[in-house]
């Protein structure tokens, strides 16, 4: 029997994943959480072999968890579930150690089907999103640019972003100029939405 942690904030999806899960025969949902801390402390509690972690969660987000596991239950994989396939957060959920990234909105047995390829070791991502990933055009931005548009976002003021930063308001303008520039917009928030958009934020 694989035990199963599965974290997801919006009730009726939850429900409708555990009841999903628990129709196959070697699954059982040992805790269901509704926000990251309380899937840390599920996990510590109910040691599963497997979590099922949405990426978008309240308290400590999915990669919040993943770091969490790693270090209070490093035989516990993860994957995450996400209505937010980007390649810029495919890459990252890898980075941060998830075995697995699956799409919201796909197959019901590819869940299942998921976690017992995790659970022998495997890794998994959805092929769609692998091949979203593979061919999105790689960002034109530095990584301090990035890092720049990020914290910026669409209209934060500039000495908010500057003292988040470690920077002056000057730079921080100077950077916007260039993002802008770079990404062939007229305004902060054209670039920023491009780049969401592309998954390079």
């Amino acid at each position: 029997m694989i035990r199963i942690l599965l974290a997801e904030d919006e009730e009726l999806i939850r429900h409708a994943l555990v009841a999903l899960l628990e129709r196959e025969s070697d699954l059982e949902v040992v805790a269901a959480a509704e926000d990251g801390r309380q899937a840390v402390d599920q996990a510590r509690q109910h040691r599963p072999d497997v979590a099922v972690v949405d990426l978008q969660l309240p308290a400590l987000d999915g990669f919040g968890v993943i770091e969490e596991l790693a270090r209070v239950l490093p035989s516990c994989p993860v994957i995450i579930l996400t209505g937010h396939g980007k390649p810029l957060i495919l890459r990252r959920a890898l980075r941060s150690g998830a075995r697995g990234f699956l799409a919201k909105g796909g197959p019901g047995s590819a869940l299942a089907d998921v976690v017992r390829r995790v659970h022998n070791g495997q890794r998994y991502v959805d092929p769609v999103l692998a091949a979203d990933a593979l061919t999105a055009p790689p960002s034109p931005l530095t990584a301090r640019e990035t890092e720049v548009l990020a914290t910026a976002g669409a209209n934060r003021p500039i000495r908010e972003v500057a003292r988040e930063l470690y920077l002056s308001p000057g730079t921080v303008r100077n950077y916007l100029a260039a993002i802008t520039q770079k990404l062939e917009v007229e305004t902060r928030a054209q670039a920023h939405r491009k780049a969401l958009d592309e998954g390079w934020v």
